[in-house]
């Protein structure tokens, strides 16, 4: 079972078939003017070019094959040649009753999905700026998932370079390698203060040996001694990654983002050398000015495509080396279909030449798409990049923290129950937090900047991820008192009334959102299905009796209605990492 729109689309688009034009002609959407018409079909208007003939003719045509057809109440044209449909309640009423897991069908991919988002550095605070692509990243992941995509989401760390021979040189120095050697990442409390003394020592480290040339050098021998593994530089990063990915899973978890694999630069060290000798070997390596360099401009070009630098002069690789090896690494592990990037968009010219390099090298073939899907920035109430009231840069548990205390407010100003027990209460209170922090960001156009504002976003009132929770916690509690009042409705069928049938439509709409994120590897058409939803909700609520509905079936068909758009709102909410309390 498809969507309403994708099943209109394949009957119409069999009869432009019949007729000996393209079937994708017949493509159906829902209406731009439901005043008008529940669907529209604009196909006629393309086909006449094709046909030689007026749009209202093709139209006409169309529209008399399709007038056999019982599951129309309307067929009609509208100006130039536009097709207007409306649909029976009774094929309305068959949809709902047969849909199956909301109308979408599986996937027939059968290679993994690759998504890569993250990107934090151990051994570094997590910030603000991590936010964005690990709630995007992490909701792609569920909603191809859903779809029934095989999907891994890859954290892809920042572990291994110069920053980490400042950092363990820091150490060694001050005699102090103890401190991290002897911890025990399993306990919270030493995974908290050490992840502290990380926050603190790192920048000292690094403004120290920027400052001193003898300090740098330093941290580069160390950085060389690290990536050969010796003692006792190894084992003292292994800790250190090992102690920063509790630290990381914490913050996640808090979050609700999950990832699958927990690499990082350091788990495709060993590819480089072979990957390189590979590029020499294929003359597409060379040196200049000291550098080895692959060149990726094309004739296309209409601007400027500097080659992609694999070596710096003093032998140190760069990201786009390690970003390389990591694909190479990705396609000998997994040989995923599609590796799909959720990165600051200012960083499409880097993925631009990584790409480039790897079709050109024969690391990916013309079936595997890469893809850099690219988001914009957060900002503050200010227009400008999210940061703290004195200027720096904000920690991303601060974050949580102060969207939690703001969510206790407003929990506050509606009177949650009394009866609600401390753990409870915290639970429902992060869920709130969580809601306003994801959907704030979620429901944007990837590419967009947008502003953070947590007075708006924790509100119950507009479009926001607590007024989402608040109206499908509201229509749970109605189906518990239904029940309670002893009214069986699961049984019976659903019969349209005409203040039902908005709500009814809309129900039949979730898979087309579901496909626009999956197709455009952006969440925000997922987001304004269901804040459509909810809205559609709260008129039917306002406009019809439920639970005052004297007529049984009629009463028995609303409270179905009212299931179904409760698990469509649970279920998308879920898909976007956001998770319904059961009361508030």
């Amino acid at each position: 079972m498809t969507s309403i729109a994708q099943k209109l689309s394949d009957i119409i688009g069999g009869v432009f078939e019949a007729q000996g034009l393209p079937a994708e002609l017949g493509l159906v959407r829902v209406s731009d003017r439901p005043d008008l018409a529940q669907f529209q079909c604009n196909g006629a208007m393309a086909a006449a070019k094709q046909a030689k003939k007026n749009p209202r003719e093709i139209a006409q045509i169309i529209v008399e094959a399709l007038s056999s057809n019982d599951i129309f109440s309307k067929i009609e044209i509208a100006g130039p040649g536009f097709i207007n449909l409306n649909v029976t309640d009774t094929f309305l009423e068959g949809y709902l009753e047969s849909s199956e897991n909301f109308g979408v069908d599986a996937t027939d991919e059968q290679r993994k999905v690759i998504l890569d988002y993250g990107g934090p550095n151990i051994a570094k605070a997590m910030h603000a700026g991590h936010l964005r692509p690990a709630i995007i990243g992490d909701a792609l992941r569920r909603i191809m998932a859903f779809k029934g995509f095989e999907v891994l989401g890859d954290i892809h760390l920042g572990d291994w370079g110069t920053h980490m021979g400042m950092l363990i040189g820091d150490y060694i120095r001050e005699g102090e390698e103890g401190l991290v050697l002897n911890a025990n990442a399993q306990d919270p409390e030493t995974v908290q203060k050490l992840m502290d003394d990380f926050s603190v020592r790192y920048p000292k480290a690094s403004i120290a040996a920027k400052a001193d040339e003898a300090l740098m050098t330093e941290a580069r021998a160390i950085t060389v001694k690290l990536q050969d593994k010796e003692a006792p530089y190894y084992p003292i990063w292994e800790k250190i990654r090992e102690v920063s990915i509790e630290g990381m899973k914490q913050t996640y978890g808090q979050l609700g983002v999950h990832f699958d694999l927990w690499k990082g630069e350091a788990d495709v060290h060993d590819y480089i050398a072979p990957m390189v000798d590979d590029l020499k070997a294929k003359e597409l390596a060379y040196m200049s000015n000291g550098a080895c360099v692959v060149d990726v401009v094309t004739e296309e070009d209409n601007k400027e495509i500097p080659p992609l630098i694999i070596y710096k002069s003093d032998g140190a690789v760069l990201y786009g080396t390690t970003d390389m090896a990591t694909i190479v690494e990705r396609m000998k592990l997994y040989e995923p279909s599609r590796i799909i990037y959720i990165v600051d968009q200012r960083q499409s010219l880097h993925f631009e030449q990584v790409f480039r390099a790897v079709k050109k090298a024969g690391i990916t073939n013309d079936n595997t798409e890469l893809t850099f899907a690219g988001f914009g920035t957060m900002n503050g109430t200010d227009g400008k990049p999210f940061k703290t009231r004195d200027g720096g840069v904000l920690r991303l548990e601060d974050l949580i923290a102060m969207a939690k205390e703001k969510a206790d407010k407003r929990l506050s100003e509606v009177n949650l129950a009394d009866d609600i027990k401390e753990d409870e209460y915290n639970d429902i209170a992060l869920k709130v937090a969580i809601a306003a922090i994801k959907f704030a960001d979620l429901q944007n156009q990837r590419q967009s900047n947008y502003i953070f504002d947590l007075d708006r976003l924790t509100s119950f009132e507009g479009k926001t991820g607590p007024y989402l929770l608040y109206q499908t916690v509201r229509i749970k509690s109605l189906l518990r008192k239904a029940k309670d009042q002893g009214i069986n409705f699961e049984e019976k069928e659903i019969t349209i009334q005409e203040q039902d049938r908005a709500l009814a439509l809309l129900l039949g709409e979730f898979s087309d959102a579901l496909n626009l994120s999956i197709q455009h590897y952006a969440p925000h058409h997922l987001c304004e299905y269901i804040y459509k939803l909810a809205q559609a909700f709260s008129s039917f609520y306002a406009n019809c009796h439920i639970l005052s509905e004297e007529d049984t079936a009629i009463q028995a068909s609303r409270l179905k209605l009212c299931q179904k758009t409760a698990l469509q709102l649970e279920t998308a909410l879920g898909l976007l990492g956001i998770f319904v309390p059961e009361r508030m």
